[in-house]
C-alpha cells in the first residue's frame, strides 16, 4: 500500500481533534421528533402550541423535547408576553439541516 501524505494529513488533524461536542449534538438530533423541531425552527420562530400542533403530539411531549434540546444548546426561547418563542442559534445544528434537505 502506498503513503499518501494528503490523506495521512488528514488522519493527523482528525486524530487529534475532540469531536464531543459535534457527537452530543448528532445524538440529540437522532431523534425523528427532535430533528423535525429542529429543521423547523431552522426556519422560524414558534412558540410549543404552533409546534405541538404541526406534529401532532401532546404538549407534555413536545415539551420534553424542547428542554432536552434547549438543555444541550441547540435551541433558545425568547420570552414573548406569557408565551415562549423558540429558534435554532446553534450554527452548527443549522449546517447539519441544511445538508440534510
Amino acid at each position: 500500500m502506498a503513503y499518501h501524505p494528503a490523506k495521512a494529513r488528514l488522519m493527523e488533524s482528525s486524530e487529534t481533534r475532540d469531536y464531543s461536542q459535534e457527537a452530543e449534538i448528532l445524538k440529540v438530533l437522532g431523534h425523528p421528533v427532535r430533528l423535525k423541531i429542529a429543521a423547523g425552527l431552522c426556519t422560524k420562530e414558534c412558540n410549543v402550541k404552533n409546534i405541538w400542533e404541526c406534529l401532532g403530539l401532546p404538549q407534555a411531549t413536545v415539551s420534553q423535547h424542547l428542554a432536552l434540546l434547549k438543555n444541550r444548546g441547540i435551541i433558545t426561547g425568547r420570552r414573548e408576553g406569557t408565551g415562549v418563542r423558540y429558534s435554532v442559534t446553534n450554527p452548527m445544528v443549522k449546517k447539519i439541516i441544511a445538508a440534510l434537505e
